[in-house]
């Protein structure tokens, strides 16, 4: 499989290209950027089965609407590589995920193509309802475009922006790509008929003639209009759509780009809220994602007559992992534990555990703000419920976490994966910010683990509280020490001192800690394992102003509001008069990369401790580590 006799594809540069194409030459297109999506993922790694089941969608989309003046909004947006290759990034395709490369997901910056940024769900309606309604007020003829993936449907900001829609019927599109294997039977001979019935240019014009010609509440409207309803009822799924307000087109056959294209230009010419239903494969065209597309939803450089081979079992554990034993243990040994994640069984770590404990397994779907209100009302009556989520998508439940949660005091463990830097999926993907947002909740337990030991002790202690608490743990691998498998309670606020110095004493938090004991050893700093954001070791704290010139601190986390904060919130509290250096996330987004190349861009991995230490103490980089000691002797 080459890149190459692509003549069609290499000939579209832009949208505009592709419309000048007969509608008979776009089967060969889709066929070419399916084979061309294949090879440059393969070279690249990256999202790969959404984009191949939105290829014939992607096309129809583009010929159809005069994009970039239509707004097309990619909900998600993993299923945006098409997209991306049609609308000038073809050539660029290969850097995608990379630093300085594309990014995985539409983003507004990057191409005047990509009208909204993307990377959490169902957003996609409520983003071009707004831009239907802007539109509208500013007098310009223009269509906005929803596509939406039935997972993301369960999200109940999708629906919120249906009622709205359809209550003040915005010239708008939805396209619900489902792409559920059990919903396949509906494509074929009597679906396309349906269309033709449904969808058809004359039965459009007729329904929108009759409106405007019989009275609304004469007795031929009511008759005509039960007369549909019943019909349309009994043959396709339409009702609750029809109900919120949009005219209903599909199901239809996602993959046939012509029958795409016939009924988009009929959609296009009728005016109001659409929504229109295709069926997709997720993975079409490549046998091994359409078997397994959770393998290949996303894929790392790979040989495409082999498909992606398992890599070698690391040698470490990850924190990921760790999470998913420790609540299979735990689940043995406590009949009150139930596991609770929204949409991510496999990316949090729950795929043994949904298993062994069916019954106490809960998926929720794409509905992180359920999942939480869901955990609180089990938690009042005695169950323990383990929140399991990944730091970008808490910030989405956040009024859950303080109204149902926190102020109630429930006993809720918040499993929180993907905390701070996370690379390549960039910055809607960035846990940067959690540890602020959570230490200033009243009520809240706030822990984050140096080492694959210290995260399992901390989910036992948390699962042990009767309030919230959060152990919040980092993408990837960590120290690769020996996991003790009897559960022991850390005493809550207590720190650990892992190195001794003097001088200078470096407060470490979470997946810091190794970094501050390879700079340490340059400096002769001490070091703290601080374990726990909320609450802080103050007694410890107080100790370590006392017996040093400077102190510290070092989070993956943004500094503003962060764990330095707290630090720096307790000394002035006690009015102490040491020197702080505050060292974590800028107050800035990072762009997408490998989690050790945005450590190092922060100043965070140990060379970067090492470097910005010398910098406040005005030392340079070449100067010898002596001359750290003579500083303060001379103070």
């Amino acid at each position: 499989m080459t890149a190459k006799h692509k003549t069609l594809l290499d000939a579209i540069q832009i949208p505009a290209d592709l419309r000048k194409l007969d509608e008979s030459q776009l089967t060969r297109v889709a066929d070419e950027l399916r084979d061309f999506l294949i090879y440059s993922v393969s070279k690249s790694g990256g999202h790969f089965g959404s984009g191949l089941g939105t290829i014939e969608l992607t096309v129809a989309l583009h010929y159809v609407y005069n994009t970039p003046h239509d707004r097309i909004v990619w909900d998600v947006g993993h299923q945006a590589y098409p997209h991306k290759i049609l609308t000038g990034r073809k050539g660029q395709i290969e850097t995608i995920k990379k630093k300085n490369g594309l990014t995985p997901f539409p983003k507004r910056s990057e191409s005047e193509y990509d009208t909204f940024g993307v990377g959490h769900s169902s957003t996609s309606i409520g983003a071009a309802l707004g831009m239907a309604l802007a539109s509208k007020q500013l007098g310009i003829e223009r269509k906005s475009i929803a596509v939406i993936g039935d997972g993301a449907m369960t999200a109940g900001m999708a629906f919120e922006a249906l009622n709205h829609g359809g209550e003040i019927e915005p010239d708008m599109l939805v396209v619900l790509n489902e792409n559920e294997m059990s919903i396949s039977p509906n494509v074929g001979a009597l679906s396309r008929m349906l269309v033709k019935i449904v969808s058809g240019r004359f039965y459009n014009k007729m329904r929108e003639k009759s409106k405007r010609i019989m009275k609304r509440d004469s007795w031929l409207w009511k008759f005509m209009s039960r007369w549909e309803e019943h019909t349309k009822g009994m043959l396709i799924p339409s009702t609750l759509f029809e109900e919120l307000g949009f005219l209903y087109f599909g199901p239809i056959d996602g993959h046939d780009v012509n029958q795409l294209v016939r009924t988009l230009q009929t959609i296009k010419e009728t005016k109001g809220p659409k929504f229109l239903h295709i069926i997709t494969k997720k993975g079409k065209g490549y046998k091994p994602a359409e078997l397994d597309p959770i393998k290949y939803h996303a894929v790392s450089p790979f040989d495409p007559k082999e498909g992606v081979i398992a890599s070698k079992k690391p040698s470490k554990p990850s924190y990921t992992q760790v999470f998913g034993q420790w609540l299979c243990d735990m689940a043995r040994d406590d009949n009150r534990l139930v596991g609770i994640t929204p949409a991510m069984r496999e990316g949090s770590g729950l795929v043994e555990f949904s298993k062994l404990f069916p019954k106490r397994y809960y998926d929720v779907g794409i509905a992180e703000q359920h999942a939480v209100t869901l955990a609180a009302g089990m938690a009042c009556e005695g169950v323990k419920p383990v929140v399991a989520i990944y730091s970008s998508f808490l910030q989405r439940a956040y009024d859950q976490l303080i109204h149902d949660v926190a102020i109630q005091n429930l006993g809720v463990l918040f499993a929180i994966d993907r905390g701070g830097v996370v690379g390549p999926d960039g910055a809607t993907h960035a846990g940067n910010m959690d540890l602020s947002f959570l230490r200033c909740v009243p009520n809240m337990t706030v822990m984050a683990p140096a080492d694959e030991n210290e995260c399992r002790q901390m989910l036992y202690t948390g699962f042990t509280l009767n309030s919230p608490v959060a152990v919040r743990y980092p993408r990837g691998t960590g120290a690769g020490v020996a996991i003790q498998p009897r559960m022991e309670k850390i005493q809550i606020g207590k720190a650990k001192v892992v190195r001794k110095g003097t001088k200078i004493a470096i407060l470490a938090f979470g997946s810091t800690v190794e970094d501050a004991k390879i700079a340490a050893e340059t400096l002769d700093a001490t070091v703290v394992n601080m374990r726990f954001v909320k609450p802080l070791d103050e007694e410890l704290i107080t100790k370590m102003q006392k017996h040093n010139h400077l102190i510290v601190t070092i989070e993956d986390n943004v500094i503003k509001g962060g764990a330095g904060s707290g630090v720096n919130e307790y000394l002035n509290h006690i009015q102490s008069n040491i020197r702080v250096l505050n060292l974590g996330l800028p107050d800035s987004y990072q762009e997408h990369g490998s989690r050790e190349d945005l450590l190092h861009l922060a100043g965070i991995d140990s060379s970067g401790i090492l470097k910005q230490i010398k910098k406040f103490l005005n030392l340079k980089d070449t100067q010898p580590t002596s001359k750290v000691v003579d500083f303060f002797s001379k103070k």
